[in-house]
């Protein structure tokens, strides 16, 4: 929203115009010395600066309409700032190219919002979907350059969203996610000492900082599976006539643990020092749904609208914002077909050559 420059000539003679007074409003009055003309000047895009500025700081800080406006109920400030829901802010394109990256999505409403996150805290970019798949990570992707390294809680589609957009790009897997997987496979008590072992071991990734701690770590790994990998084979005839694994949950938990493994997502941080875990990510996840908690009752369209100024707000100053802040553009869909000229083929009207139509008097009586 720029703001044009603040004229001081006379619309009739074009001179140059003299402050006069203020009107009873509080509005500066102008007077021509010229031609004697005065008048009060109005600035729709200063009223309507001010307006999204109210509203954007209504949105996204903790105050109510009715204390932002001073009135009772909010009410005029709905009526006065209805129109910004309309207007989209945005981020500048990103021209610096971080270390590490760290990605993570989150769920609102029916919406995903992916969001990217630099090492150093910033927010970079941030894409809606219907859900996590290897198309929206690309275009999350295509808005910022290419990172060192990427790190990310293993998100459906990203892997192969990294080989197209980023290839150069290391990958990093979230140890804290992987913790959380792997719990939610065997639980916190497992039952049984083959799963009992390989959770510590996972849990025991926290403590991994250097080379010599990782080949350890691999090696008690490759133990784990001499001693109880053929567990993660054994089948079972069950009751329904079907075979199935007999340590379903264990085989699950190990093949994650070997894919990790076998892809080098867990030691990156090793190697190149970027971070391990996503958890600034997670701290701005929260923060998001504390705002949505205060904000609670809105349509899902201004949830969105309240993510987006949250997010452009945690990287801009609010004057830089409401320069970027555009008017969203409607989406314009195929013209409509031209009715057809003459009686419709087939229609659900009544037709008194069929012998239906409405009837009145007893005949027309349920």
């Amino acid at each position: 929203m720029d703001l044009p420059t603040n004229s001081t000539t006379c619309l009739v003679c074009g001179s140059k115009l003299v402050k006069n007074g203020k009107h009873r409003s509080g509005t500066q009055r102008w007077r021509c010395p010229s031609c004697g003309s005065s008048s009060v000047r109005r600035r729709p895009d200063v009223t309507a600066r001010e307006q999204l500025r109210a509203f954007a700081c209504w949105l996204t800080g903790k105050l109510t309409q009715a204390e932002i406006d001073g009135t009772a109920t909010g009410r005029s400030f709905r009526r006065r700032t209805a129109w910004c829901w309309d207007i989209s802010p945005r981020l500048g394109p990103v021209e610096t190219t971080y270390h590490a990256v760290l990605v993570d999505g989150i769920h609102i409403g029916t919406w995903c919002l992916l969001i990217a996150l630099s090492d150093t805290g910033h927010v970079l970019a941030w894409q809606w979907c219907a859900r996590e798949n290897t198309a929206a990570w690309k275009a999350l992707f295509e808005q910022i350059p290419a990172p060192g390294i990427v790190v990310s809680d293993g998100g459906s589609g990203l892997p192969s969203a990294l080989r197209q957009a980023w290839p150069e790009t290391k990958h990093q897997r979230c140890l804290f996610h992987l913790q959380m997987n792997i719990t939610r496979h065997l639980t916190r008590n497992p039952r049984t000492p083959a799963g009992r072992a390989l959770r510590r071991l996972v849990m025991d990734l926290s403590a991994v900082r250097d080379a010599d701690s990782a080949i350890e770590w691999q090696l008690l790994l490759e133990q784990w599976w001499q001693s109880f990998g053929h567990l993660t084979t054994e089948r079972t005839l069950f009751r329904n006539g079907q075979f199935g694994f007999t340590h379903d949950r264990l085989r699950k938990a190990w093949l994650l643990v070997r894919l990790v493994v076998r892809k080098d997502l867990i030691f990156t941080h090793i190697a190149y020092g970027n971070p391990r875990t996503t958890s600034p990510l997670e701290g701005l996840n929260a923060q998001i749904r504390d705002l949505l908690r205060r904000h609670r009752g809105m349509s899902e369209k201004h949830r969105r609208r309240a993510v987006e100024w949250y997010l452009t707000l945690h990287e801009l100053p609010l004057e830089h914002a409401l320069d970027l802040a555009k008017p969203v553009e409607p989406v314009t869909g195929p013209a409509p077909d031209e009715e057809p000229i003459g009686p419709a083929l087939y229609d659900t009207g009544l037709d008194a050559g069929e012998g239906l139509w409405s009837r009145s008097g007893w005949a027309g009586r349920g």
